[in-house]
């Protein structure tokens, strides 16, 4: 099987963004990346959960971890029955799938996929489900890149030579499929990442990723967006989402709403890539959710504010449809507000759509 990762940055490789593997599954600690390359070990799949929670692996890295977890779920119900193995599953199924709010539609497809791969490994009396159920994981994160890989190709075919792109928060894959294929059209493109606090995951891994390619970044603060706008003359605003609704709003890390307003005043295209998750029909389906508001009082562990200050923290945002230029998806780009004729065409499996 020939890799769709290939070319691409250390961080997007299969096994540095979460890998299962004799009772263990690693995933490369994103909080501390790039600084250092450090991998939490997890021997129980509800230390994946936590681990999910406590924000190690971030953008898309919690889907692949989620699948992981279901392999270490079979290996440690590997002594039991048939019966009492599919039980366990389904109940861990549930359990990694509500490892965080927002994305509990987009997790119960990866662990329920995950259940069926261990269902049928089970009806063949495989030994091994949960190297089974790796091993379906890469297949269908294959299947995932090469789709996303098509995105790639619409959305570096909007960025002119030598052109300017803002992003916001770590679009993953994305990110690297469209930097692969600018790099392999030989366009030349300057990079603009606003540092999304409290985890600056622009500044550590969407900068990293850039650098890793060999494109010009510059990193800059989250209050700049719009002079950066304006000085630099960026030709295109782009993000990934945690989900698009059916109805084309997006939701996707906080400060996406704000850089989009911006980028409408301005005369800024604003492009978003993912599919329209069928789970989100409308944007009254969302659940925001609201994290440890200490965690906006610090930067990096190191506090920032008085003691008694109050912080708040939502960890997403919502982006109306009137904002957005364009969907990119992997069949081309679409309106917002023209979903339904991508979801009529499409054959896009349910883990497939997450980019």
């Amino acid at each position: 099987m020939e890799r769709a990762d290939k070319g691409l940055a250390f961080m997007l490789q299969y096994e540095n963004v979460a890998w299962y593997d004799s009772g263990e599954v690693r995933i490369l600690d994103r909080r501390v990346y790039p600084r250092k390359v450090e991998f939490v070990t997890c021997r129980t799949y509800e230390e994946v959960v936590q681990a999910l929670r406590d924000m190690v692996t971030q953008s898309t890295g919690p889907f692949t971890a989620a699948a992981m977890a279901m392999a270490l779920a079979a290996y440690q119900c590997r002594d039991r029955n048939a019966a009492q193995q599919l039980a366990y599953l389904e109940h861990a199924a549930d359990v990694i799938a509500h490892a965080r709010p927002t994305t509990v539609g987009r997790m119960a497809r990866i662990t329920g996929g995950c259940l069926e791969a261990a269902r049928e490994a089970i009806a063949n009396g495989e030994r091994d489900v949960a190297t089974y159920i790796r091993d379906f994981t890469v297949r269908t994160n294959n299947r995932r890149y090469s789709r996303v890989g098509q995105m790639g190709k619409h959305l570096a075919a909007l960025i002119p030579d030598g052109g300017a792109v803002m992003t916001q928060c770590f679009s993953e894959t994305i990110l690297g499929m469209m930097l692969r294929e600018c790099r392999e059209q030989g366009k030349k493109v300057r990079m603009f990442c606003p540092e999304t606090r409290p985890f600056f995951q622009g500044a550590r891994l969407t900068a990293t990723v850039c650098h890793d390619m060999g494109f010009d970044v510059t990193v800059i603060t989250d209050n700049m967006p719009a002079y950066v706008m304006q000085r630099e003359g960026i030709d295109l605003f782009t993000c990934a989402a945690d989900a698009i609704c059916c109805d084309g709003h997006v939701v996707n890390k906080v400060g996406t709403f704000q850089i989009s307003i911006a980028a409408n005043y301005l005369g800024v295209p604003v492009y978003v890539s993912g599919v329209p998750d069928q789970g989100h029909p409308t944007v009254d389906c969302v659940h925001i959710e609201l994290r440890n508001p200490a965690e906006t009082l610090e930067a990096m562990g190191v506090k920032t504010a008085a003691d008694g200050v109050k912080g708040y923290y939502p960890a997403f945002d919502i982006t109306p449809p009137q904002l957005i230029t364009g969907i990119v998806t992997d069949l081309g780009v679409y309106s917002p507000l023209e979903l339904d004729k991508y979801l009529a065409v499409s054959e896009i499996g349910p883990y497939e759509m997450v980019v």
